[in-house]
């Protein structure tokens, strides 16, 4: 019986490995760094306790989490050709890759009927938006992540695993390390295919529906600094979501798509768009650039 699994790493990558090595090390430091700065300057900043930036907490812990499951790994293989990972890691790199990547196609739909109701409805907004509920949805992404995760990976390594322990791939995902099991792996390659298809897909319908909405309440504005002040406040969001829902869509609406390019799509998930989450929150959010400069000790500007 298999003890262990052997990661092949990224395919035709003979002879790059020091360059890949240090490019994906600074991208990770930066999505340390990152992520800790905007959880750092939220949490000391009393004037961002609202709603909206206690869902951009919960994204940031994600964000840190989700580039930590396959990286470090990764970056072994790349610089110490430590290529084997034990039976435990491997189910740990499957349940937290599920886990994390569900909670933050959840926190996205939940970010979005946040701003539908900040926008379309105003003056109700922090009755709505209490934190009672805050924390309720925050708790139902984590919650129900969990389920989908654990149900995924035990019906994974309930197979059996006798024969090759040898995965094609940079870190240990269900079908690569599926396609090793000594028994049928129709049940499985469905369960997972159906449900990490269907929860992206309602996530963007919700998500869709709420920027309808807001976009109605947004043109009927008489006002030309309300609809600059309501895009601006949607616009880092939007950036995001299309960060997180554009490689879905691809690797889903183009089966034919090969390993290499698969694999730089997996890659462009856990490395980039971590890192660049709390640059288009940084750059674009006046008062997350304020409470930086608090943190750094520089005067405030005038909110």
């Amino acid at each position: 019986m298999v003890t262990h699994f052997i990661l092949l790493g990224i395919p035709n990558t003979d002879g790059l490995q020091t360059i890949l090595f240090f490019t994906f090390l600074i991208f990770y430091l930066c999505t340390l760094m990152g992520n800790l700065l905007i959880l750092s300057a939220i949490i000391a900043d009393s004037c961002l306790h609202t709603p909206m930036y206690f869902f951009l907490c919960n994204l940031a812990v994600v964000d840190l989490a989700f580039s930590s499951v396959s990286i470090p790994k990764l970056l072994a293989n790349l610089w110490a050709k430590n290529r084997i990972i034990s039976l435990g890691g491997c189910m740990s790199q499957v349940f937290f890759f599920h886990l994390l990547g569900s909670t933050e196609c959840l926190l996205y739909t939940v970010m979005a009927y946040d701003r539908y109701v900040a926008i379309c409805h105003p003056l109700r907004y922090l009755i709505i938006m209490n934190w009672r509920v805050c924390a309720l949805l925050a708790a139902s992404t984590w919650i129900s992540s969990s389920f989908h995760a654990t149900i995924l990976t035990s019906l994974t390594f309930t197979l059996p695993y006798c024969g090759s322990n040898v995965v094609d791939y940079f870190f240990c995902d269900i079908f690569p390390v599926a396609k090793l099991a000594c028994a049928d792996t129709y049940i499985i390659e469905t369960v997972t295919f159906t449900n990490t298809g269907m929860v992206p897909v309602t996530c963007f319908i919700l998500i869709l529906a709420s920027y309808v909405r807001i976009v109605y309440s947004v043109v009927k504005m008489n006002s030309a600094e309300g609809r600059r002040k309501a895009a601006s406040t949607c616009a880092s969001h939007l950036a995001v979501v299309t960060l997180f829902f554009g490689p879905s869509a691809l690797i889903y609406t183009q089966p034919e798509l090969n390993m290499v390019m698969v694999t730089a799509v997996e890659l462009f998930g856990s490395v980039v768009t971590p890192m660049l989450n709390p640059v288009i929150y940084t750059l674009r959010n006046k008062e997350v650039k304020d409470a930086l400069r608090t943190l750094r000790g520089r005067p405030m500007a005038a909110r």
